[in-house]
């Protein structure tokens, strides 16, 4: 149970941050409004897998 309540956690802070740098990107490369919702959209997607398949590890 204490797994789940740290990793839950956990996830929220690492998409947190990872969406803040995905968003300095966007500005600092200057990508169009338009095409930045599908870099959020996947980068989050993958990280979601990512987080999701390193829970099922600790199991």
């Amino acid at each position: 149970m204490y797994v789940l309540v740290f990793f839950t956690g956990y996830a929220f802070f690492i998409l947190y941050f990872i969406n803040v740098l995905t968003s300095h990107l966007c500005t600092k490369k200057e990508i169009p409004e338009e095409h930045q919702p599908g870099i959020f959209r996947t980068i989050n997607i993958l990280m979601t897998i990512l987080l999701f398949s390193s829970y099922l590890g600790t199991q």
